[in-house]
């Protein structure tokens, strides 16, 4: 299920049936594939974002909802989540739900290329392994960059390739088996995981995204690489 690249339209709408498709075992598969290392960079994502000490936070592309939740636990600290996936959205609600954060959480459906809110709006936007599924990777960071305020903040966790040859040639045969094979053993949408891995190893990643983020007007980016550089999360300020 590989989205056209032809039509914007057709993209948007194979994304989001995929992301349907695979919704109650995202997050099992998410733990499986990266050994609960997303949950350590995602608290990574909470600890910067507290020192920034958010009022008014978007999580972009958030799925069943983890960086939301946590970025709920900041004290006086509204958080929206928005997602194109309702299914996704779904389980993320029962966890909010659970977790009682309704007052500091809430989850909407939205087009990360086309946010319905106003300019300068937010002090914090967190996108967490989206900004690959994005049909126009400019325009989905220029939105980003739209809607924060003045002294705002994006924080982006993404997959990445590692530089150094020997972990390259590591993350090559771990990527081409071991995600392949879980995917077989715990999915009933093979080919969802399979577009998943290819835009992984397609997306343009360290100084080369670092570029493209100063490139749509963020002044300053830091790019901090995870798990041998197999993650990246990069903090760019406005």
């Amino acid at each position: 299920m590989k989205p056209n690249q032809k039509s914007n339209s057709s993209k948007k709408n194979q994304v989001e049936k995929m992301f349907d498709s695979i919704s109650f075992e995202y997050d099992l598969l998410n733990g499986i594939m990266t050994f609960n290392n997303h949950k350590r960079w995602k608290k990574n994502i909470l600890n910067i974002a507290k020192k920034l000490k958010p009022k008014n936070a978007l999580d972009i592309a958030t799925g069943t909802a983890d960086i939301a939740i946590n970025l709920g636990s900041i004290s006086d600290c509204k958080v929206t989540g928005v997602d194109i996936s309702e299914k996704m959205l779904n389980v993320g609600r029962k966890k909010i739900s659970k977790m009682k954060l309704s007052e500091s959480v809430s989850l909407e459906t939205g087009d990360a290329e086309n946010l319905n809110f106003k300019d300068n709006y937010f002090d914090l936007v967190t996108i967490g392994f989206g900004v690959r599924n994005f049909q126009d990777l400019q325009n989905g960071l220029k939105e980003s960059f739209r809607i924060l305020n003045e002294k705002g903040t994006l924080i982006i966790l993404e997959t990445s390739v590692p530089e150094n040859k020997i972990m390259k040639l590591f993350y090559s045969i771990f990527t081409r088996t071991y995600i392949p094979l879980m995917a077989r053993l715990f999915s009933k949408d093979i080919s969802a995981y399979n577009y998943l891995l290819n835009s992984a190893e397609a997306f343009p990643c360290g100084q080369a995204f670092g570029k493209i983020l100063k490139s749509v007007g963020f002044k300053k980016v830091q790019i901090n690489p995870k798990l041998f550089g197999s993650s990246t999360i990069y903090i760019a300020t406005k």
